[in-house]
C-alpha cells in the first residue's frame, strides 16, 4: 500500500502540473484511505505537499510573467493569518468527540473528512463548470475589504482540510481584481504556497508529530509528477481534461461523504 501511495503521489503531482490546480485535492484521500494516516495529520502533511509543489508551479509562472505579486501578497496576508490560527489554535481545540445521533458518534476525524468532502464537491463544480478566458486584463481598483474577507475565508478552509483552495482564489482574483485567467492562476499559486507552508508551521507549533522521512519522500514523488505534468502540457490541452477530472473529484467527494457517514 505504501508503494501504491507513492505512485498516487506522482499521479497527484502530474494532475496538478497538467491542470495548473485541483490535483492537490487528492492528497488527503491518498494519505487517509491508501496510507491509513490519521485525518488530522493527513491535513497537516497535505499543507506541506501542496505548499511545496505550489512553489515549483509559482516559480514557473513567474518566469513566464504570469504572477501579479502585489495582489498576491495583499491576498496572502489575511489568508496566512487565518490558516496559521486555524492549524495552531482551532484544529487542536476541536473535541475528539463532537455529538451522537442515534448511536452514531460524530468525531473530530469524521467532521474533518465530511467538511473535506464538501470542499471536494465545490471544487468539482468549479472544474466541471469551467471558466471563460479573458483575452485582456482589466485591472480594477483593489477592493481591500473584500480581498481581506476572501483571504480569511480561504485561509480558514485551507487550515481545516489542507487543500490549496485555488477554486476559490482564482475566481476572486478574476472578479474582484480583474486579472486575466492565466495571471490569476499564477498568482493563486503564490498565495497557496505562502499560506499552506505557514499553516504547516502552525502544526509544528502545536506539537503535531511529523514523520519527516515519509513526508519528504511523498513530496518528492509529487514533485516528479508535477514536472511530468508540466511537460505533458506541450502535447495535451489541460482544458479538455479538466472537466473529466472534475467529474472524478465529484465521485470521490460523494464516496468520502458516504464512507464517513452512511457506510461507517
Amino acid at each position: 500500500m505504501e508503494i501504491l501511495g507513492y505512485v498516487l503521489a506522482i499521479v497527484m503531482g502530474f494532475t496538478l502540473g497538467l491542470l495548473g490546480g485541483g490535483g492537490s485535492i487528492l492528497t488527503v484521500p491518498i494519505l487517509v484511505y491508501v496510507l491509513a494516516i490519521d485525518p488530522i495529520l493527513a491535513t497537516a502533511y497535505s499543507l506541506f505537499v501542496v505548499g511545496t509543489t505550489s512553489v515549483v508551479g509559482a516559480a514557473r509562472k513567474s518566469m513566464e510573467g504570469l504572477v501579479d505579486w502585489k495582489t498576491g501578497l495583499i491576498f496572502a496576508v489575511p489568508s496566512l493569518i487565518a490558516v496559521f490560527f486555524t492549524r495552531y489554535t482551532l484544529v487542536p481545540a476541536i473535541p475528539d468527540e463532537l455529538f451522537t445521533i442515534g448511536g452514531f458518534l460524530f468525531t473530530k476525524q469524521i467532521a474533518i473528512m465530511v467538511f473535506f468532502a464538501i470542499v471536494m464537491l465545490l471544487a468539482a463544480y468549479s472544474m466541471i463548470k469551467g471558466r471563460k478566458e479573458q483575452s485582456e486584463e482589466h485591472k480594477k481598483p483593489l477592493n481591500i475589504p473584500m480581498i481581506l474577507l476572501e483571504g480569511l475565508i480561504v485561509g480558514t478552509v485551507t487550515g481545516l482540510v489542507g487543500a490549496g483552495g485555488g477554486f476559490l482564489i482564482v475566481p476572486a482574483l478574476v472578479l474582484l481584481v480583474g486579472l486575466r485567467m492565466k495571471v490569476a492562476v499564477g498568482t493563486s499559486l503564490i498565495i497557496i504556497a505562502i499560506k499552506s507552508l505557514i499553516g504547516f508551521l502552525g502544526d509544528l507549533g502545536s506539537g503535531q508529530a511529523i514523520d519527516w522521512n515519509f513526508l519528504l519522500i511523498f513530496t518528492a514523488f509529487s514533485a516528479v509528477g508535477m514536472f511530468l505534468g508540466i511537460y505533458a502540457t506541450k502535447f495535451v490541452k489541460p482544458a479538455v481534461l479538466k472537466k473529466g477530472f472534475g467529474w472524478f473529484v465529484l465521485a470521490m467527494g460523494i464516496f468520502i461523504l458516504l464512507k464517513e457517514t452512511v457506510l461507517k
